[in-house]
C-alpha cells in the first residue's frame, strides 16, 4: 500500500449526522521506536504488546455544517479540554487529503482513559488511535460504494493504522493485537513504515496472556514530551548505531518468540528499555526521565529474579513508570512480589494489572 491508496476519492455530502464510539487500547513496545524522519516516518521498527485494559474510549459526533474549515470540540472526562484542541487540529491538517470530508462537519469528540493520562503509559497512542478508528467508521458511513469501503477489514485496519500514524507514531501499533510490528525492515516481509501490521510469525505459548502490571511511580506530566524527545535524535552521536540495534533486535526477538525462550526474551526487553533511556541521557540537552524509585524497582526485579528463577522482567516507556512483564503461570507469585516489595515505590501504592490483548473494538450505539 502507498499513500496515494488512503485518499477517500468520493463520498456522499448528503449525510447530515450520526455518532460513533471506539474503544482502543495503548500498547508497550518491547523493541523501541525512537527518533523519526518525515510525516512520522519511523527511523526504526519496532514492535509492541498491545494491552487489554489500559485503553482510551472515544465517541464522535458529526454534524453536517455549511462554512467550509475544520471544526471540533473536545471532551476529556466530561470536561472540555482545550488544552488537546491544537494537536487535533495538527491531525486533522494531516489527513485532510486522506479524509476530504473533515470540513464538511462540526465533530463533537468525547474521550476517556481507564488508566492515568501523560503518565508513561502511551495515552497519546490509545487516544489517537481511538479517534482515528472513529473517523474511519465515518467514512464507511459515508462511502459511496459501500461494497468496496466495506469489503476488506484489511484495508480498514490499515488505513485506521496509517491516520492513527499521523497523530501519534506509536498510536499506529493500537489497532490489533496481540504483537504489532511496524516499520520496514528485513526480518518480516510485509512490515511498512506506514502503518502497524500484526506480527504472523510463530509464537510460542510461553506468550500467551503474558501479563503486564504498570507501576505508576510518578502519576505527573512526562518531564519530556515524546515529540521534544524524538526530535533530539537529530545529530545525536548514538542515532544510527542503535537504529541498527533495532532491527538487530527485532531479528533475535522474532526467533525468541518462536522458540519461547525466556531468558533471551528478558535480554532483549531490558536492554531495549535501558537502551531507549541511555539516547535521552546522552543527547543534548540530556533528560533523566527516570526517578530514583524507578531503579529501586529495577533492582529489587533483578533480586527477586536472581532468587527465585522468575521470568519477570521489565521495560520502560519514555518516563519513570515501570511494566513488569512475566509469564501468565507466574502471576500469582509476581503479583505477591509486587504488593509486598515494590508497590511502596509507587505514587500512592498505585499499580495497574493488565496483559496482552486482541486490539481496539468498535461499541455499538
Amino acid at each position: 500500500m502507498t499513500e496515494q491508496d488512503f485518499i477517500l476519492k468520493t463520498y456522499n455530502s448528503n449525510i447530515e449526522n450520526g455518532s460513533v464510539k471506539w474503544a482502543s487500547p495503548s500498547n508497550i513496545a518491547l523493541v523501541k521506536y525512537w527518533g523519526k524522519k518525515k510525516h512520522q516516518i519511523p527511523e526504526n521498527p519496532s514492535i509492541s504488546f498491545t494491552l487489554s485494559d489500559c485503553k482510551t474510549i472515544t465517541e464522535i459526533t458529526y454534524t453536517k455544517k455549511q462554512e467550509k474549515g475544520f471544526s471540533f470540540d473536545i471532551y476529556f472526562e466530561g470536561e472540555k479540554h482545550e488544552a488537546f484542541k491544537p494537536k487535533i487540529q495538527t491531525f486533522f491538517e494531516r489527513i485532510e487529503i486522506y479524509m476530504p470530508f473533515l470540513k464538511d462537519y462540526h465533530f463533537k469528540i468525547e474521550t476517556s482513559n481507564t488508566f492515568p493520562h501523560s503518565s508513561g503509559i502511551a495515552s497519546s497512542a490509545s487516544g489517537m488511535s481511538a479517534i482515528a478508528l472513529c473517523l474511519m467508521s465515518i467514512e464507511n458511513k459515508l462511502s459511496v460504494n459501500k461494497s468496496d469501503s466495506e469489503a476488506s477489514q484489511d484495508y480498514f485496519n490499515q488505513k485506521a493504522s496509517f491516520l492513527a500514524r499521523l497523530g501519534s507514531g506509536s498510536a499506529c501499533r493500537s489497532i490489533e493485537g496481540e504483537l504489532v510490528v511496524w516499520g520496514k525492515n528485513e526480518s518480516m516481509v510485509d512490515s511498512s513504515d506506514l502503518y502497524g501490521v500484526k506480527f504472523e510469525g510463530d509464537v510460542h505459548a510461553n506468550f500467551n496472556n503474558y501479563q503486564d502490571t504498570i507501576l505508576l511511580v510518578d502519576k505527573g506530566e512526562k518531564q519530556v514530551s515524546s515529540t521534544v524527545g524524538h526530535q533530539l535524535m537529530y545529530g545525536h552521536p548514538f542515532a544510527q548505531e542503535r537504529f541498527g540495534q533495532a532491527h538487530v533486535n527485532l531479528a533475535k526477538l522474532k526467533a525468541i518468540l518462536a522458540s519461547g525462550d525466556l531468558n533471551e526474551f528478558i535480554k532483549i526487553v531490558e536492554s531495549e528499555a535501558l537502551t531507549l533511556h541511555a539516547m535521552m541521557m546522552t543527547s543534548m540537552p540530556y533528560f533523566i526521565l527516570m526517578k530514583p524509585n524507578t531503579l529501586e524497582i529495577i533492582n529489587k526485579i533483578w533480586a527477586f529474579r536472581e532468587k527465585t528463577d522468575s521470568k519477570v522482567c521489565f521495560t520502560l516507556d519514555a518516563g519513570a513508570n515501570v511494566h513488569v512483564l512475566y509469564p501468565e503461570n507466574e502471576k500469582e507469585t509476581v503479583l505477591e512480589f509486587i504488593k509486598k516489595d515494590l508497590t511502596k515505590y509507587c505514587q500512592n501504592e498505585h499499580f495497574i494489572c493488565d496483559q496482552i490483548g486482541q486490539g481496539a473494538n468498535q461499541i455499538q450505539l
